[in-house]
C-alpha cells in the first residue's frame, strides 16, 4: 500500500492553505494525503480530521482533510505575513522531510513559501525551496525542473540575478543538471532513453560568437563529449526557437540556463498545469507552479489546478516507485 503524501503548509498568509483544502475537496479521497501545518490557516468551513500519526490518515480522510498540527507562533492573515510565522513555515518544511526520508510517507507536495517572508521574519539562509530541501536532504545537487503535459525544462541556475548567470553557470554544472535529469527521467518517470534539448547561453545561441562566446569557448565541447558518452543531447540549441509544437515534439525536456528562460515557456503555454518537480532528491517532491499570490489570498478565487497535479503526480510517481 503506498504511504500518504504529506503536503506541507507553506506561507499561511498566501494561497497555500486555500489551494491545499480546495485540492482535498477536488480530489474526494483518491489520494491519501496530510497536511502538516496549523488548522488557523485553513479556510473556514473546511472539514478537518485531526490526526496525531500519518498512519491514521486513510482513516481520517474518510471525516475531512487529515491535519499534523504544527502550531504556529504568530498571527498571519490573508495577504500580510507574520513575521513570527516565518520559522514555523520553515519548520513544517523540515519535518515533512523527516517523514518522507524516514519513509512514513511516500513524497511532499510544497505550499509556496515567500523567500521574501522568511529572509524578514527568520533570516532564511536559501534563496528558494530547492536549495533548502538539497541541504535538509544532504545529496548533493538537486535540480528544479517544471513539468506539464505541454512540456518539461530544467533551468541550470534557478534563483539568481541575471548579471550573475554566466559566471555561476559553469561546465561542471550543466554537466551535473543534465546528468541528473537524465538519471531521474529514466528512473522516476519511466523514459528508457531521455531527449535531452540543451538552450544556449545567449540570443540565437551566440550566432557564431557574434552575439557571445560561452557555446564556442565551452557549451558545445561539453555537449559533444557527452554524447560520446551516451546521452542523448540536442544543442546548444537557439532558445527562441526551441519552444514551438514542432520542436518540443523533438525532446523530452529542455535544459535551459537561466530561470526565466525555462519558466517563461512553461508558464505560457501551461500555466494552471504545470508542476515544480524536485530531482536529483532521495525522495520525491513536487509543488504547484505558483507562488503565494497575496493579492488573492482569502478571497476564495484562488485556482486549486497546479496544487492538484502536483498531488496526482507525486502519487503517480510513489506509485512507480514502489513498483520497482
Amino acid at each position: 500500500m503506498i504511504k500518504p503524501i504529506v503536503v506541507s503548509c507553506g506561507e499561511p498568509a498566501g494561497v497555500g492553505p486555500e489551494v491545499a483544502a480546495k485540492a482535498y475537496a477536488s480530489l474526494s479521497g483518491e489520494i491519501p494525503l496530510a497536511y502538516v501545518g496549523d488548522p488557523r490557516h485553513l479556510p473556514i468551513g473546511t472539514p478537518l480530521s485531526m490526526i496525531d500519526d500519518i498512519s491514521e490518515v486513510r482513516q481520517a480522510m474518510k471525516h475531512g482533510l487529515p491535519i499534523l498540527h504544527h502550531n504556529f507562533a504568530g498571527n498571519s492573515v490573508s495577504g500580510h505575513p507574520d513575521p513570527l510565522d516565518a520559522q514555523g513555515v520553515i519548520d513544517v518544511i523540515a519535518r515533512c522531510v523527516d517523514l518522507v526520508t524516514s519513509g512514513a510517507a511516500s513524497g511532499l507536495c510544497t505550499a509556496p513559501i515567500n523567500k521574501k517572508a522568511l529572509k524578514d521574519g527568520a533570516q532564511f539562509a536559501y534563496p528558494g525551496h530547492t536549495e533548502y530541501l538539497q541541504a535538509l536532504a544532504k545529496s548533493g545537487q538537486a535540480v528544479m525542473m517544471l513539468a506539464s503535459d505541454e512540456l518539461r525544462v530544467v533551468p541550470t541556475t534557478i534563483h539568481i540575478a541575471l548579471k550573475d548567470v554566466p559566471h555561476q553557470l559553469t561546465p561542471k554544472l550543466l554537466r551535473e543538471t543534465i546528468t541528473i535529469t537524465d538519471a531521474d527521467l529514466k528512473t522516476r518517470f519511466g523514459i528508457d532513453a531521455p531527449r535531452i534539448a540543451v538552450a544556449g547561453l545567449n540570443p540565437h545561441a551566440g550566432e557564431g560568437g557574434a552575439m557571445g562566446a560561452e557555446e564556442l569557448d565551452w557549451i558545445a565541447d561539453l555537449m559533444k563529449d557527452m554524447r560520446s558518452e551516451g546521452f542523448n543531447l540536442a544543442g546548444p540549441l537557439p532558445a527562441d526557437t526551441m519552444f514551438h509544437a514542432a520542436s518540443r515534439a523533438r525532446y523530452d525536456v529542455a535544459v535551459c540556463m537561466y530561470h526565466d528562460q525555462a519558466l517563461i515557456p512553461i508558464k505560457t503555454l501551461d500555466f494552471d498545469r504545470g508542476v515544480n518537480v524536485t530531482l536529483g532528491l532521495p525522495f520525491i517532491r513536487t509543488s504547484p507552479d505558483h507562488g503565494t499570490a497575496f493579492d488573492i489570498a482569502g478571497k476564495g478565487i484562488a485556482n486549486p489546478t497546479s496544487m492538484i497535479e502536483a498531488l496526482k503526480l507525486a502519487y503517480h510517481l510513489a506509485q512507480k516507485q514502489a513498483a520497482l
